[in-house]
């Protein structure tokens, strides 16, 4: 039985338990993708979303059991305008856990819960990444904002050759998350991670997870 706080609505003690060193379930910390002009399009696209090999981690296909209910789970919405390839919802989500699980505690209940999970959709063409990753940040944080999700501090940016990534830290149902959104010319995803600590995972380290996710999870198919 999947994992998940909605029926928990009535419950006012709210604490997180948490294990593990470091904010991504090992000793090494990551540094912040390398600052680079995004590449021309090549064409490529993508046939598929792949489970991908992270170090430390075991990632599998779905939400690894916990979603949080009451439309408090990230996903990718504003991208309306760009013509989607279709998949199985299925396909499209990721998580990964750490060696050490982390678990969440609320009132008298405790779900163990992911490093991160993913959601990504895959695209005919994304023209132009920089300026579709601002409109589906920008619309998701907003409806996310609108559930109940609250947004720390102020949003960080990052540019690669193979890909954009824009990260905020935000709060749902009083757990500290860390959320990045990216994109390039075939798609666009997110990546949520939870607290290890009961802390916000600081944004660099999100966003050279999140690259390392994109370079893992993108199975090319060619030219289009």
């Amino acid at each position: 039985m999947k994992n998940t706080w909605g029926i928990l609505a009535a419950v006012t003690t709210v604490g997180v338990l948490a294990a593990g060193c470091g904010s991504g379930g090992g000793d090494k910390k990551d540094a912040p993708p390398q600052a680079e002009k995004l590449a021309a399009d090549t064409g490529a696209r993508y046939e598929s979303i792949r489970v991908p090999a992270l170090d430390g981690m075991t990632c599998d296909r779905g939400n690894g059991g916990f979603h949080f209910g009451n439309d408090l789970d990230m996903l990718v919405a504003g991208d309306d305008d760009l013509p989607e390839i279709k998949m199985d919802s299925e396909s499209g989500m990721v998580s990964c856990f750490g060696a050490t699980r982390i678990t969440l505690s609320k009132g008298g209940m405790r779900a163990t819960v992911p490093n991160l999970t993913t959601r990504t959709t895959l695209y005919e063409k994304v023209a132009d990444p920089a300026a579709s990753l601002d409109k589906v940040f920008a619309h998701t944080m907003h409806l996310a904002q609108g559930y109940g999700r609250k947004p720390v501090g102020e949003p960080k940016s990052f540019t690669t050759k193979d890909s954009v990534v824009k990260c905020q830290q935000n709060v749902s149902d009083t757990f500290p998350m860390t959320t990045c959104f990216w994109a390039n010319y075939g798609a666009i995803g997110v990546v949520d991670f939870f607290p290890p600590d009961g802390k916000h995972v600081p944004i660099d380290e999100a966003a050279a997870r999140t690259h390392k996710f994109v370079l893992g999870a993108l199975s090319t198919t060619g030219t289009s």
